[in-house]
């Protein structure tokens, strides 16, 4: 049985987390933190009172349950703080929280080295969307022009997501540098072309009604191929945090993406 503590475990996601934890028999729910503390997991999440309340300080949490694994789905602001205190308690981090610098996240690495301790960060747990990720890779070997559109709750707090970062970097590992559209082309609103990641253009829309989506769209010669992912809920990120807490434990140093955890 993997330990497990949730951190955020009072937001959306962490209640799912706490869900799913509960429901796997090979994950033990020791333990969960929030701003919001004081209340029954169990009675959180619906289920009756189980015993094991959310706490507000995460240091003493982890020192007191001694988790092996710390979920985190808390904010962009306050991940990389909770990702070094779990790893200077031995505590392996499973990361959904989006927002992570590369320069935190090579400090994560240097850290889970220096502590021997594994990490794990996933820009999407849903399998559906990792695929999505894999084969938008392979189609840019072949149809190089390229946007990305992702749309989120109105919620959400960073943008880009994750998600469309993540699967604009694995293209670029399999096209040339190039910059997309007319060479004199004018924003008549700034903004109106999106972001740009290695001459790609990423849009963002945030929406109520959305929860987690994102097409890639591939133009060619008289065609277009489009590749997306829908979560309809947050149920589907599910198998893909149990999956990273089963398996982190045989990982070393930093691991980015689910990708890695697939066979």
């Amino acid at each position: 049985m993997v330990k497990v503590l949730v951190n955020g475990a009072c937001g959306r996601m962490g209640q799912a987390v706490l869900a799913a934890v509960l429901a796997d028999d090979g994950l033990e729910l020791v333990g969960a933190v929030d701003l919001k503390g004081g209340m029954d997991t169990g009675e959180l999440i619906g289920q009756g009172k189980n015993g094991i309340l959310v706490e507000e300080d995460l240091v003493a949490a982890l020192a007191n349950h001694k988790p092996e694994v710390m979920v985190d789905f808390t904010r962009p602001d306050v991940v990389f703080d909770n990702v070094c205190t779990a790893l200077k308690a031995k505590v392996s981090p499973v990361v959904g929280t989006t927002g992570l610098s590369e320069e935190q996240k090579e400090k994560i690495r240097k850290l889970s080295e220096e502590y021997n301790t594994p990490a794990f960060i996933a820009p999407n747990f849903a399998i559906g969307a990792v695929l999505m990720m894999l084969m938008s890779k392979q189609a840019a070997k072949y149809m190089p022009h390229v946007e990305i559109i992702e749309l989120h709750h109105d919620n959400k707090l960073d943008a880009p997501s994750g998600t469309a970062i993540q699967t604009a970097a694995m293209i670029s590992e399999v096209r040339e540098s190039m910059k997309q559209g007319h060479p004199d082309e004018k924003e008549k609103l700034a903004g109106a072309r999106g972001a740009e990641y290695d001459g790609m253009h990423i849009h963002s829309v945030r929406l109520p009604g959305y929860v987690a989506h994102q097409e890639v769209i591939f133009g060619g010669l008289g065609q277009t191929l489009t590749i997306r992912h829908d979560s309809m809920n947050r149920e589907s990120f599910m198998p893909g945090v149990v999956l990273a807490c089963k398996r982190i434990g045989g990982l070393k140093g930093l691991t980015v993406g689910l990708d890695k955890l697939l066979d």
